[in-house]
């Protein structure tokens, strides 16, 4: 499993605002699709909430392109 360290100076960033930050989606039409399709999970469970608030040592795993992003 790949492991992407990404720093927020913010007490909180959502959900599909960390995937275009990190570079998993190119627009926030892109992030909202994965999230809706449940590709997408939060600790150890599927997040369908594109506005869910990830704060720093919450991780965020990828399963198809087996990576996870931990928030620092």
């Amino acid at each position: 499993m790949k492991s992407v360290e990404i720093k927020i100076t913010t007490e909180y960033i959502k959900l599909d605002s960390l995937l275009k930050f990190s570079g998993l989606a190119e627009t926030g039409s892109d992030a909202k699709e994965i999230i809706k399709d449940g590709r997408i999970m939060v600790g150890d469970e599927v997040c369908l909430m594109r506005g869910k608030k990830i704060r720093s040592g919450d991780t965020v795993y990828v399963p198809e392109i087996d990576t996870q992003l931990v928030i620092k």
